[in-house]
């Protein structure tokens, strides 16, 4: 509140099919008031890891030739990533005032029976790994020892990171193929070039990029 320039800027693709029935094409910022409202509006960004010193007690279930209970502990400490995102999730839902005493059974939290989604970038709504390098700075997550690599992927690796989005309509949803006008246009805004911007949505490329 009273910020008059913006902290940083989330970019987003959106959908290009075709259909036949009248359904929209969707993109993460329809989940977001527009500025010419007025109406005050909130997104959320979560880095979390349950990762510290897992590396360290893996390698000595190894050593101890314990290779179920070196599985066993990466697996725990991934659910355990997942249900740190969960629960502050469920905090976010409480400050932004709509999650006030919410109680839901475990059926319900797993069904994602709750107002609002917390999509990851290199997901399907949000396909492109590099905007996690925006996210980690407005977050300083590297204060906090959650660390990127030079391909985006997260250190330690039982870490999870995203946004909160808490739009009573927000769904998630798959970006697909994308064609190359919105590419351009994406990484115009991105501030990349064609090439790096090509490199980072090649599973979402409607076109050959070579031809």
């Amino acid at each position: 509140d009273g910020v008059k320039e913006p902290l940083e800027v989330v970019h987003t693709l959106r959908q290009q099919l075709i259909r036949s029935d009248g359904r929209k094409n969707y993109a993460l910022a329809d989940f977001v008031a527009p500025a010419t409202t007025g109406a005050p509006d909130y997104l959320g960004g979560f880095a979390v890891t349950t990762g510290h010193r897992l590396d360290q007690l893996v390698q000595e279930f190894e050593r101890a030739h314990d290779d179920y209970s070196a599985i066993l502990a990466k697996a725990l400490a991934d659910r355990l990533a997942e249900a740190f995102a969960e629960c502050l999730h469920r905090r976010a839902r409480s400050d932004w005032g709509y999650g006030v005493g919410e109680e839901l059974s475990r059926e319900q939290l797993i069904s994602e029976k709750y107002r609002g989604i917390r999509p990851a970038f290199g997901y399907p709504a949000c396909p492109d790994h590099s905007e996690k390098r925006r996210l980690f700075e407005l977050l300083e997550a590297p204060s906090q020892g959650i660390e990127l690599t030079e391909s985006c992927a997260m250190l330690p690796a039982a870490s999870v990171s995203g946004l909160y989005f808490g739009h009573p309509k927000a769904r998630y949803f798959t970006v697909g193929r994308v064609d190359r006008d919105q590419v351009e246009d994406y990484a115009r805004r991105a501030g990349m070039s064609l090439e790096e911007t090509e490199r980072w949505l090649t599973p979402n490329l409607g076109y050959d990029p070579d031809a």
